[in-house]
């Protein structure tokens, strides 16, 4: 089976468990590291998927491969081949298929509900009772659902939380957390935090850290369903 590609923004935020996730199953990877400078690929028929993770800036920025992304996430949907993103890599598949990034009215840092929608595309992803749990979050922007795409989940503080288009997912939280990357961003995020204390959705790392095990194995289970539903779409 061709490897599903997983785009890397910063060295802080790599694959995390969804990297475990394709290798228990047995399902090849490939890390492009476009925060060390490699290429984005030209085309997509190499790849069985295409996974793109989070990362501190904005896809309004001007950075070279921005615009190199955006167009090969188009032509990934346009071949069926799936995509997913993960927080910066929702906004990505947002902004790319004619939708747009801006300011989310608070800042979200820590754990929060996300309530997932009433409708059959939700339904599709999460199964046919699962109505909310809890998830990670750290962002301070925000995508909008872009043509011909479907919400599924949002919440109080972010009302669009990830959205679906045939076989592509996009997520504004961050579902594919471990302890490891929770330890090192609140160590290299504490600043952030300080700074961003006044909106009600931020935690402290102590409130992020409290019960954490727990938290990741409830938010697991439903990241799996996800990553199931994702990976049936898979190019050969």
């Amino acid at each position: 089976m061709k490897p599903v590609a997983i785009f890397r923004h910063s060295p802080t935020e790599g694959p995390g468990y969804f990297a475990t996730y394709l290798h228990v199953r047995g399902l090849p990877w490939q890390l492009v590291k476009l925060d060390e400078g490699e290429a984005v690929p030209a085309g997509v028929g190499t790849f069985s998927g295409l996974v793109f993770m989070g990362g501190p800036m904005s896809v309004n920025d001007d950075l070279p491969w921005i615009a190199p992304v955006l167009e090969l996430i188009r032509k990934a949907v346009s071949a069926d081949v799936p995509v997913l993103g993960h927080c910066l890599g929702g906004q990505l598949m947002s902004k790319a298929l004619g939708g747009s990034v801006g300011r989310n009215p608070v800042k979200e840092i820590g754990w929060g509900e996300i309530e997932v929608a009433d409708n059959p595309e939700a339904k599709a992803w999460f199964g046919p009772d699962l109505r909310r749990f809890e998830s990670f979050h750290w962002h301070g922007e925000t995508f909008t659902i872009p043509p011909g795409a479907v919400r599924i989940m949002g919440n109080r503080n972010c009302e669009n939380q990830g959205f679906v288009v045939g076989a592509n997912l996009g997520m504004q939280c961050h579902a594919e957390m471990t302890e490891q990357l929770i330890d090192s961003w609140c160590e290299s995020g504490a600043e952030e935090i300080a700074r961003s204390k006044a909106s009600p959705a931020v935690q402290s790392a102590e409130q992020i850290k409290s019960d954490m095990r727990e938290k990741i194995d409830a938010m697991r289970r439903v990241t799996d369903r996800l990553y199931d539903k994702w990976v049936t779409g898979l190019k050969g």
